[in-house]
């Protein structure tokens, strides 16, 4: 009896120690699902192409369970295209204890960096060109620290590509660029790389500031057949100064992504940063539930691309859009849209 009793002792200890442990592991995961997230936003500058990674990035986020207004607190600034005001931004959220910094664009990206090294605050980029040249990675293309992201380089090829259908007797490309962003020598080189397989010279121009945009311009179309658009801040910033001259000279304007076109580019195989987004705010999700370290994610590229076209846009120029170009667009637009203010 002595043996029974011990026995039945035995098994309710082994019951209640199993109820505790499943007890705990509930508890666990529910303090896991009531964790409220706090994250910082920081934009270099404001425009059709950020403003959707932005809104991408919160769809990402929401679509693995971390949703605004529920358990995510979101800090939002914009830089207005100022490195100085850039810097200052990324220092104040390297000083508040973040679970992330989300950053957008190379600058943004470049002053969050440096804002949380020797921290443990993660930063996860979306539209940088270059990871590389932008200083996150090595030759190898292994992260330099607990940083990560989605790169926006431009698909350079199926552009030109577009472009040379668009445009059978054209020789040369313009390109204007900031020479103070490091993601636009890597998109001229993209462009360099394959210009000669598509029978073009690339014609680059270089700015520093907005006041440099009107004569900068001038002295591109003057010399080219056609201009391409990088995923370059500033140029996009000014993109209603550039495209206003272009028009003028009835020279076509290709944009890098879908707003530029709504805006009055001809046409363009872009990227869609919506998606480019979500793409970042997945990875985003992965770091802050614990399931991977950003500094071990290696950068992810945005390589679809779909034709884009504005007959609206084309037929201001005199410039005929082909049927085959028309059965290749996975977009039209008809008309072209007033740039926000």
């Amino acid at each position: 009896m002595m043996r029974t009793m011990k026995k039945v002792l035995a098994a309710g200890l082994t019951a209640i120690m199993a109820l505790s442990l499943m007890t705990g592991c509930g508890s666990n995961k529910k303090d896991s699902s009531n964790k409220t997230y706090n994250l910082g936003i920081i934009q270099f500058a404001e425009h059709g192409s950020l403003d959707n990674c932005r809104k991408g990035f919160l769809q990402g986020l929401k679509d693995e369970g971390i949703e605004q207004g529920k358990n995510l607190k979101i800090t939002y600034k914009n830089s207005q295209s100022d490195t100085a005001t850039d810097n200052q931004i990324a220092s104040n959220f390297a000083s508040k204890n973040l679970d992330m910094i989300c950053a957008i664009a190379t600058p943004s990206a470049q002053s969050a960096y440096n804002a949380v090294k020797g921290s443990d605050t993660p930063v996860i980029y979306t539209a940088v060109t270059s990871p590389k040249a932008a200083g996150f990675v090595d030759k190898n293309g292994k992260n330099l620290g607990n940083i990560t992201g989605t790169s926006d380089l431009v698909l350079a090829e199926k552009q030109l590509k577009l472009i040379r259908q668009m445009m059978p007797k054209a020789k040369n490309v313009g390109i204007l660029y900031s020479t103070n962003e490091a993601n636009a020598k890597a998109g001229i080189e993209a462009y360099e790389k394959v210009a000669d397989k598509y029978g073009f010279k690339i014609i680059t121009q270089g700015i520093t500031a907005s006041a440099d945009m009107p004569m900068a311009a001038d002295s591109l179309i003057k010399k080219v057949d056609c201009i391409t658009n990088l995923t370059d801040n500033l140029v996009v910033s000014n993109m209603q100064t550039y495209l206003q001259k272009a028009n003028q000279a009835k020279i076509p304007v290709f944009g890098s992504e879908v707003e530029q076109v709504k805006l009055g580019c001809v046409a363009c195989v872009g990227i869609d940063f919506v998606k480019l987004g979500e793409q970042t705010g997945k990875m985003a999700a992965k770091v802050l539930k614990g399931e991977e370290k950003a500094k071990d994610m290696k950068f992810e590229t945005f390589n679809n691309g779909d034709v884009i076209i504005n007959t609206a846009a084309a037929k201001k120029i005199g410039m005929n859009i082909n049927n085959d170009v028309k059965k290749q667009a996975k977009q039209t637009f008809n008309k072209i849209s007033a740039p926000e203010k």
